[in-house]
């Protein structure tokens, strides 16, 4: 799942202390076998930095996007020891946003779209099997937390006879401070992917 992940990421990862990622990243390390155990979306993940290897732990567990791989590797090594904002933006409001989101770096919320149409009480039920906080904001909106320091929020607008259904991400104001907006995308399609992806 992590072949196409530049193992210069798990080499300069491997020589960061281990005390210094676990407290800024909020994750565990394991000193005698050498990895980190990370959080995401309530799913746990072994960070092997000496063998350039990511594994999910557990059984029954979501499909993940190779995207979401590559956004953990990046969150290790570059999360900042900050408190959340509770400022939600969206990925116009990123430094260089209306440029660089847009082409083949569009967020896919058509994903979400796409399955659920106006079947917003399917798309509750989705959210909810994720995790997720149900916020009072538009005709559907779910808060999830990716990690600690990462929540993210899905909203949804039924469509009508003019509009057809919109999904939207929106983040938090601090996500700048600890991702480039290459893997702010990456997070996005793994975000956008699995809200859009058959029931277990």
């Amino acid at each position: 799942m992590t072949n196409y992940i530049d193992k210069i990421h798990f080499q300069e990862l491997a020589k960061q202390d281990p005390a210094d990622v676990c407290r800024r990243a909020i994750c565990k390390y394991d000193d005698v076998k050498k990895f980190y155990t990370l959080s995401v979306w309530g799913e746990e993940y072994a960070i092997y930095p000496h063998e350039f290897k990511i594994d999910r732990i557990g059984k029954n567990v979501q499909s993940s996007h190779d995207y979401l791989y590559l956004f953990i590797i990046h969150y290790l090594l570059k999360s900042k020891e900050i408190d959340i904002s509770r400022d939600w933006i969206s990925e116009k409001d990123i430094p260089g946003g209306t440029t660089f989101f847009r082409g083949p770096h569009a967020i896919p919320t058509h994903l979400i779209s796409e399955r659920f149409g106006n079947n917003i009480k399917k798309l509750r039920r989705r959210c909810e099997q994720l995790h997720g906080i149900p916020l009072d904001i538009v005709d559907v909106a779910y808060r999830f937390e990716i990690t600690a320091h990462i929540p993210v929020a899905a909203l949804y607008w039924e469509g009508d006879d003019e509009f057809l259904p919109e999904a939207k991400i929106l983040y938090d104001r601090t996500i700048i401070e600890h991702l480039a907006s290459d893997i702010i995308f990456a997070l996005a399609v793994g975000i956008c992917t699995r809200l859009g992806s058959p029931y277990r």
